[in-house]
């Protein structure tokens, strides 16, 4: 099986597992339902906190905050009720039980669909897997709101769209929206042409793995993976940046080390010869009746530690 390691733009989406014998029709319809289900499930994972907490959305006509609204303060209110801050739900949520319902579906959603997660462990996405998870949020919001939700409730909306466009139609995700008939698929510069099969261009070789780009008919070939990954890059920028501060180091060691050496001071030879500058000491060692002369410089040493007489 091939990978397809699936990116849009800079930023990996997820990975997907597919034969060189496989169409590249069949291929590329298949990578658009998986990237237009995820942005379908995220939209959904989103929306379901406010559903939960502030309850149905409003008709557009009436959406506002409830404070500032006709009647708000006679208006009779349910057990659970909590004021929308955008104004745009009633403000009456369901009970702490289906909150949790609703958000535990709403997690294992956003959990499929976080492309860092799965793209580091390296799990190939599967689309049964994104319908799974599409009927849990479906049988959530039937069980917190089993008399339905309003035709113009964005989840509702959201579940019932028969496409993607329908169901993201009211938000920015819609802009990423891969249509199945026009997609292009790219890889290494090359396009997969929808009449040839995988083989036809990366090969014979199942065990291979493919960084491919998909791209919105008529925007061209996309950019080229750079030659190194980031983390390769960010290690190489710390190397050399130290490899530079090393190096400027030992420059400067070398311009100023030679001030403080004894054969670079220009007084060295008057202060050998009067005796400052340093201790010198010769003493005389006597054994077994023999005198041994023994010559010693000792810097920075106490006289009293010198045994015998000290010349100066």
């Amino acid at each position: 099986m091939v990978v397809f390691h699936v990116k849009r733009g800079d930023r990996s989406e997820f990975f997907f597992q597919a034969q060189v014998s496989s169409s590249n029709d069949t291929l590329i319809r298949s990578l658009c339902r998986l990237q237009n289900l995820r942005l379908r499930l995220a939209a959904l994972a989103d929306a379901l906190e406010g559903l939960g907490r502030y309850g149905v959305a409003k008709p557009p006509q009436e959406q506002g905050l409830d404070a500032y609204q006709d009647g708000a303060a006679e208006k009779k209110r349910g057990e659970f009720y909590e004021a929308d801050p955008l104004g745009h739900r009633t403000g009456e949520g369901v009970s702490p039980q289906l909150k949790d319902v609703l958000a535990r579906v709403a997690a294992d959603a956003k959990t499929i669909v976080d492309s860092n997660t799965q793209v580091a462990r390296r799990v190939c996405l599967e689309e049964s897997e994104l319908l799974e998870k599409l009927q849990n949020i479906r049988g959530a919001v039937a069980m917190a709101f089993p008399m339905g939700l309003p035709a113009h409730d964005p989840v509702k909306l959201m579940l019932d769209a028969e496409s993607a466009e329908d169901a993201l139609a009211d938000s920015s995700a819609v802009l990423e929206v891969m249509p199945e008939d026009t997609t292009e698929l790219w890889w290494a510069g090359k396009q997969f042409f929808r009449d040839q099969c995988v083989r036809d261009l990366a090969g014979k070789n199942e065990k291979s793995t493919l960084i491919v780009k998909l791209q919105k008919k008529g925007g061209g070939a996309p950019s080229r993976e750079p030659g190194v990954s980031e983390e390769e890059r960010k290690a190489m920028m710390a190397f050399y940046f130290k490899k530079q501060q090393e190096l400027q180091q030992a420059a400067e060691d070398d311009a100023e080390d030679y001030m403080t050496s004894s054969w670079a001071d220009p007084k060295a030879l008057k202060n050998a010869l009067r005796g400052t500058g340093a201790d010198w000491f010769i003493y005389y060692e006597r054994s077994n009746s023999k005198s041994l002369l023994r010559d010693a410089a000792f810097f920075h040493a106490k006289p009293s530690t010198v045994r015998g007489r000290v010349l100066r």
